[in-house]
């Protein structure tokens, strides 16, 4: 069994208009849900083995304010190729990983997060899993975490579909 953990960065500023996209730093209102999802994540003990983290700078500070709720033992990859990636990117960079690997997290951006998480799940076997898939499909917001579990033995059988949502959390749902 993998786990999947797909982590959208918190709220970002758009105040300074001079600045790239990849830029712009966290919003107050991102400051604030940050921490209150890292609490959410630790309470869970939801832990990583790794975490694939965009580079631009909200995810990058998202990561900060999440990084102690994800334990000591923590591999971390800061990298371009999840800056506003395609669902079918990301997927496959999931699969390079290695099979020692029980679980990762992608901190990255939307639409590509929703999408990803989105087309790992099959439709619900029960009415619990359905109430999240509709929280989701309702609004994948600025950092939420979607918890995805796996039946594969190595990520590179991680295909579409096969993937059950465990959880789904928002800030506002907090």
């Amino acid at each position: 069994m993998k786990t999947v953990y797909l982590f959208r960065h918190a709220k970002s500023d758009w105040a300074d208009g001079g600045l790239k996209d990849h830029e712009r730093p966290l919003s107050e209102r991102g400051k604030k849900a940050a921490p209150e999802m890292a609490a959410y994540i630790k309470s869970k003990k939801y832990r990583p083995d790794i975490v694939l983290c965009s580079t631009a700078r909200r995810t990058v500070e998202t990561f900060d304010a999440l990084k102690d709720a994800l334990g000591d033992d923590l591999t971390v990859r800061f990298e371009d190729s999840i800056y506003l990636a395609e669902p079918h990117k990301l997927l496959d960079r999931l699969t390079w990983l290695d099979s020692d690997i029980k679980s990762a997290m992608i901190i990255g951006h939307n639409p590509g997060l929703a999408q990803l998480a989105a087309i790992l799940t099959r439709s619900p076997e029960d009415t619990d899993e359905e109430k999240l898939h509709k929280r989701m499909r309702d609004k994948f917001s600025t950092a939420a975490l979607a918890v995805i579990k796996v039946p594969i033995k190595a990520w590179d059988d991680l295909k579409v579909g096969h993937g059950r949502l465990a959880d789904f959390m928002r800030p506002k749902d907090l």
